[in-house]
């Protein structure tokens, strides 16, 4: 059975059984602050077990991509050397919000995997929460029945909290749990050990492959339990492993889910994929290091494509520099073990968009540039590898020279901690490359560095969140904001977060509230609380579960008084007016650069926009002004915002409503209409387009391969801007005496100034010369060496050349010459090319050796290397010190 008919097999199966089938929702989370990926299926769902939310179905079912490479759930260092764990997996769910419980999931479960996809009865285990004591939660006997009508007793295994209770993270929904495991081995391995006792033992050919979560209880943060108001049921079937259980193999990579990328890492690489990882001898060792990188490889490719598919391009931070280590843990296996010098992992990206475009259309509509992404990002870290390679060898060249007495030795771990943190080398590479020079390292510095780093981590993200606490059960919180900026309000519930980064702060949520919430680029509004006795300050204002939380520092005296919340209204204006030019500039980059151009991510704030988007070259001075018209010009036509609330998603894209890859869409949304600007938005926006006054470009460039950033300026900024502006203007007259023409007499200087360059240079070649001429009769014969070390007084680029000039003059020299600019030293080394080929001298070794005396460094070629530094005093002992690598 293909995989596409296993997927269409279980949604078709739920839907016959009364289920809504819905989308997957992204990949990366936008608005939930407490996860960075969609790491299950119930994650989209939160705000439904929650009870913040009504679900548009009590019977749900779909299949969602997912991430594990963060936080509680991490599978990242298991892939490859297993044949079922992964970064990326799809989880089919069915889910009922207070409706059906245990017996219907238990029996559905039952009747899909043994009479649809008719698995054999013989080959299914299924566990069953043992109960708790300590926490008060029995053994779950319900279950226990419901299976025995189903299958022998022997197959019902006990399980304890850790393997048969799911809890959605240290607070919140969970209950037990009734896993399905499926034993694929022979016949022979079957009749030798029993299936049952390799249950949840990690065998790689009894697996689990389903887990019906029953959620009957909240977890509080202090541990305790209390039940829920209603049981609802959460499931999750991994999709790879039930592939391998219904495609008759022994390995999640050898389904048709897998097996087109590995043919293409084949034909890029040469290698060639085994389905046998047994380990008879040293020569199939070879191979095993060979089918672990390749199913490292075609299971990271998945994870980065969808992910940047869904609007995460990888980073320096978050969930961006998640993205980027496991694309580079791809490329590492790739460099190391296959050999692969060449950015090769975007290659894969047409074959993943042909499996899977037809269910998840994004990676087909993203294909091109997901690849252009992916490409540039090899290119970059493959370079980064070179950099390391060059460390290193600098690290086992300076070990080699402090420890000659003890053979070749090992580097120390903190420097091999170094290549990892810097340049991403793993503790396998470096090792590797290490072996290969008969050399090691210390992993026991190199562990110690890296616990420090994560303590260091995680005292920085730690936060401590109290139990809500409620003050009117029940109530669903309404947004007015769109219409009103203050409002009576009271308080439903609060909270309190401490958190290292922010100190105490309290969550508040009202009943009813103007305050718009962070989302969709657009910041939290600010604002006050008012009562009869006091004003409470709202710093910031987010959503979380469907819930908006107002931060404040304090809480109101009595939290059960009624106020009047009030925005901010004049950061609000600001805001609104920045948000409408967003969506101007969206539809001008559209039609000036191309119906390529798509939003990749946005900041709209009360000083500023920054919109990020996807384009491959730098845009001209024309093209930017070009933007500037376009958007002024739609300023100047005083276009009339046109809002349409609660329209079905499907026709408000018909009608040509703009929906951004990556966001999640519920099925009504709220469309924002400028002229011929028209896109999906919850965003706070201007009446006409007349209130922005102003759009001005302050910056355009680089943020990632394939994105561009720019970032503008509307309204008042404007206004600030052309006011300094003139006064820069006005200091200049000043500073030209008041010319009558300014431009006439900058041109003026400038010729000027050319002409006096031209004198100095000339000056300087003569002074150059005449120094060379002098210095040619200073060289020290030592060791067949022609040696001069030297102080100048010459500016930076004039030692360089003079270096150059008298080292070429002189053969078998070694000239060092140093000086100081500006304050500042620098030196430079010129070293024959003989010397370097005969001696083994090298001129950047040198430079960045001796360029420690004078707090600096640099580097270059081996025969002319050259470095700056801050310590002037160091010069003199630099100069002495050269002699050394002569002698």
């Amino acid at each position: 059975m293909k995989s596409q008919d296993v997927r269409k097999q279980f949604l078709d199966f739920f839907a016959s059984q009364g289920h809504l089938i819905v989308p997957s929702a992204p990949i990366v989370l936008k608005d939930d602050p407490t996860l960075m990926f969609n790491n299950s299926g119930m994650a989209q769902f939160k705000e439904y077990f929650l009870g913040n939310a009504t679900p548009k179905s009590n019977r749900i079912a779909d299949t969602q991509k997912c991430l594990r490479v963060s936080g509680k759930h991490n599978d990242l260092e298991d892939v490859g050397f297993d044949t079922y764990h992964h970064t990326m997996f799809e989880m089919l769910g069915n889910w009922s919000f207070g409706d059906y419980f245990k017996k219907e999931a238990i029996n559905w479960a039952w009747q899909l995997l043994t009479e649809v996809y008719k698995i054999p009865k013989e080959n299914l285990y299924v566990s069953v929460f043992e109960g708790n004591a300590e926490e008060n939660v029995p053994f779950d006997q319900e279950a226990w029945d419901i299976w025995k009508e189903l299958i022998d007793e022997d197959r019902i295994i006990l399980g304890n909290k850790k393997d048969n209770f799911w809890e959605m993270g240290d607070q919140g929904p969970c209950g037990p749990c009734s896993e399905i495991h499926v034993d694929l081995r022979t016949a022979e391995e079957k009749a030798a050990v029993s299936g049952k006792s390799l249950v949840n033992n990690d065998h790689p050919q009894v697996v689990e492959i389903w887990n019906n979560v029953f959620m009957e209880f909240n977890r509080k943060a202090d541990g305790s339990l209390e039940k829920l108001p209603a049981k609802h049921v959460d499931t999750g079937m991994g999709f790879e492993r039930l592939c391998m259980a219904l495609q008759g193999v022994t390995s999640n990579y050898d389904t048709d889910v897998f097996t087109p990328l590995i043919e293409k890492v084949e034909q890029i690489t040469g290698a060639k994929y085994t389905t046998n990882d047994v380990i008879l001898s040293a020569s199939e060792e070879s191979q095993n290091k060979t089918n672990i990188a390749i199913r490292v490889i075609v299971d990271h490719v998945r994870a980065v494509a969808f992910a940047i598919a869904d609007g995460q391009l990888p980073s320096n931070t978050g969930a961006g520099y998640v993205i980027r280590r496991i694309l580079r843990r791809a490329i590492r296996y790739g460099f190391t073990f296959l050999d692969i010098k060449e950015p090769f992992v975007n290659q894969l990206v047409a074959v993943l968009a042909n499996q899977m475009g037809e269910f998840f259309p994004e990676i087909k509509l993203q294909e091109t540039f997901v690849t252009n992404v992916i490409r540039e990002e090899e290119a970059s870290f493959l370079r980064t590898l070179d950099q390391g390679l060059q460390l290193l060898d600098k690290v086992i060249a300076d070990t080699k020279k402090a420890l000659p007495s003890e053979g070749l030795g090992r580097i120390s771990g903190a420097k091999a901690f170094e290549l990892y943190d810097t340049f991403g080398f793993p503790k396998d590479l470096t090792a590797l490359i290490l072996k290969e020079k008969g050399m090691s390292f210390n992993e026991a510095e190199f562990d110690a560095s890296m616990q420090a780093q994560k303590a260091r981590s995680r005292a920085a993200s730690e936060v401590s969140t109290e139990d809500w606490s409620v003050l009117i059960p029940g109530n669903v919180e309404t947004f007015v904001g769109y219409d009103q900026t203050e409002n009576e309000a009271k308080i439903t519930r609060i909270r309190k977060v401490d958190s290292k980064k922010d100190g105490v702060l309290y969550q508040i949520v009202l009943d009813n509230t103007p305050f718009y919430p962070e989302g969709g680029g657009q910041v939290g509004d600010k604002g006050i609380l008012v009562s009869a006795n006091e004003t409470i300050e709202i710093i910031d204002t987010k959503k979380e579960n469907n819930l908006i939380l107002h931060f404040t520092k304090q809480l109101p005296e009595n939290i059960e008084a009624s106020f009047v919340a009030k925005v901010n209204t004049e950061l609000r204006t600001l805001t609104s007016r920045n948000h409408s030019a967003t969506h101007l500039m969206h539809q001008a980059l559209r039609s000036i650069l191309g119906t390529h151009v798509e939003q990749k991510g946005s900041l709209v704030n009360s000083s500023y926009l920054r919109f990020d988007f996807s384009h491959f070259a730098k845009m001209t001075e024309t093209e930017l002004q070009q933007v500037e018209d376009f958007v002024n010009a739609r300023i100047q036509e005083q276009l009339p915002l046109i809002e349409r609330r609660n329209i079905p998603f499907a026709q408000a894209v018909e009608e040509g409503a703009m929906a951004l890859f990556g966001e999640k869409y519920g099925d009504h949304v709220r469309a924002i209409k400028f002229g011929e600007s028209m896109e999906l938005c919850g965003g706070i926006h201007v009446k006409n387009t007349a209130e922005i006054w102003q759009f001005k470009i302050v910056s355009e460039g680089a943020v990632a391969a394939g994105i561009r950033r720019i970032e503008a300026i509307t309204s008042d900024a404007v206004k600030a801007f052309y006011a300094t502006q003139e006064n820069t203007l006005n200091e200049v007259k000043v500073a030209l005496k008041n010319p009558q023409d300014i431009l006439k007499a900058v041109h003026s200087m400038q010729e000027e100034n050319s002409k006096f360059k031209k004198e100095i240079e000339n000056l300087v070649k003569e002074k150059i010369e005449g120094l060379k001429n002098i210095l040619v009769t200073e060289f020290q014969e030592i060791n067949g060496v022609n040696f001069l070390s030297k102080q100048v007084n010459l500016s930076m680029s004039a030692t360089k050349d003079l270096a150059m000039a008298i080292g070429s003059a002189t053969p078998s020299s070694f000239v060092f010459l140093a000086s100081i600019e500006d304050g500042l030293p620098n030196i430079h080394c010129f070293i024959s090319k003989e010397l370097v080929s005969q001696k083994g001298l090298n001129a950047g070794n040198v430079i960045r050796e001796l360029g420690k005396f004078i707090d600096g460094n640099g580097g270059g070629q081996p025969f002319f290397a050259s470095g700056k530094g801050k310590n002037v005093s160091g010069i003199k002992e630099v100069l002495e010190k050269a002699i050394d690598f002569v002698k």
